[in-house]
């Protein structure tokens, strides 16, 4: 049987609808919506296994420390040096010293074409140092090596007061020196003087002074050690019982109080042991009773008068040196030379007449000396208790009777005591 194209064209058609509806009923149509949901099925799946982030909490700010409140002790002692300083620092005062020195024959070499400056007949030297107000009339007590030669002085008070001064009185062997000035500002006073002998090592010590030319400068430090014995430099005789302390003592301090906890003057500052110059923390005083005994003399007179035995020896004696010398005892002032005609040797006492073995620490020492142990009475242990005793005890023209071991045996001179001279003869 022979199809027409016509039939041909609606077996075709009939089987595209049937298809169609075929792959309708298969759902073929909903894979775009399977795919859809299988994708919100692995969104699902992910969301769980993201890490949820917590915010991080503010932080909470560290409270401030409460300041620890100083101690007692700490606030009273920062009290008691404010009120030391406004008591005794207006009676500190600055020294300004100008000294005559010349041309000192300086010459120009002559250069042909270059005329040489005219050359002043005279220069001038200055120096600083500091001092305190010793009484009501004017009178300030200073260091002799800050006035020594001075051809002009100045002194400047805590306000600001400047007033010439002149000088009163001088002791190179105490390294002591009173100024005056012809009034003092108002509000000046006189300082309060302590005890020197009363010290221990350990006590608080306050110097007020000039350094470097700051002028009221405080510094606090201990009394380090007592009983020092230093030379000056412009004398060739030992001044006994200095005060060594840590209190900062510096160039341009010398002549200013050393002062206690009570604001009393102890010493008088003197000089430093330093290799810079500058302060090491070890400081020297005269001590104020020495200033108590020739202050008045200077005021006075305008000199102190020493005692002079006329005899130099060790400071103290080593085991060594008790060896060498043929001693029975390490105690006592031995006399190594014996200047000539003066008072020991008027009254007999030996000096060492045979130089000893080249011993370490023994040079210059001589055997055959006599070995003082005691003077009047009072106990001689090293050659420094001899010198604090004629200094403190006697005066020129005094007659002391001394103790001696001569040769094992113990007897008596009694020596007259002559005036220091200014030098000593070698």
């Amino acid at each position: 049987m022979r199809v027409s194209k016509q039939s041909l064209h609606y077996i075709l058609l009939s089987a595209l609808v049937v298809l169609s509806l075929t792959l309708l009923s298969c759902n073929f149509f909903t894979l775009p919506l399977k795919l859809a949901g299988k994708a919100e099925e692995l969104a699902t799946k992910v969301v769980p296994e993201v890490v949820e982030v917590t915010p991080r909490p503010t932080p909470t700010p560290w409270p401030t420390p409460t300041p620890v409140p100083w101690p007692a002790s700490v606030l009273d002692e920062e009290q008691l040096l404010i009120a030391i300083y406004q008591r005794v620092n207006p009676s500190v005062v600055n020294i300004r010293m100008v000294k005559r020195v010349g041309s000192r024959g300086f010459v120009f070499p002559e250069i042909p074409g270059f005329p040489y400056p005219e050359l002043p007949d005279e220069f001038f030297q200055e120096g600083a140092g500091s001092g305190f107000v010793w009484d009501e009339h004017g009178h300030i007590v200073t260091n002799n090596h800050v006035v020594e030669e001075a051809d002009k002085l100045e002194v400047t008070f805590y306000d600001d007061t400047v007033l010439e001064a002149q000088v009163v009185g001088k002791d190179p062997h105490s390294d002591l020196a009173v100024i005056k000035v012809d009034y003092l500002p108002p509000g000046v006073t006189p300082v309060e003087l302590g005890d020197s002998d009363g010290l221990t090592v350990g006590q608080m010590a306050i110097a007020i002074g000039n350094p470097f030319g700051q002028a009221g400068t405080m510094t606090r430090g201990i009394i380090s050690a007592l009983g020092r014995t230093f030379r000056p430099g412009g004398s060739p005789f030992a001044i006994p019982e200095m005060i060594q302390t840590d209190a900062a003592i510096n160039p341009g301090n010398s002549g200013g109080p050393l002062l206690d906890s009570q604001g009393r003057v102890i010493g008088v500052n003197t000089l430093i042991i330093s290799r810079s110059g500058s302060s090491a923390g070890v400081g020297f005083a005269v001590p104020i009773n020495i200033a108590r005994q020739v202050v008045p003399v200077l005021i006075a007179e305008g000199r102190y008068a020493y005692p002079w035995l006329g005899i130099s020896g060790p400071t103290r004696l080593t085991p060594e040196m008790v060896k060498v010398l043929g001693l029975t005892s390490s105690q006592g002032a031995y006399v190594n030379s014996v200047a000539p005609d003066g008072p020991a040797d008027k009254a007999g006492v030996r000096s060492g007449t045979k130089e000893t073995d080249l011993h370490p620490g023994t040079e210059g020492l001589k055997t055959g000396g006599d070995l003082i142990i005691a003077i009047d009475g009072h106990p001689v242990r090293k050659f420094d208790d001899l010198i604090v005793y004629l200094v403190r005890e006697t005066r020129p023209g005094q007659e002391v009777e001394l103790t001696i071991i001569r040769e094992g045996k113990e007897t008596q001179l009694t020596v007259k005591l002559n005036e220091r001279p200014e030098t000593i003869g070698r």
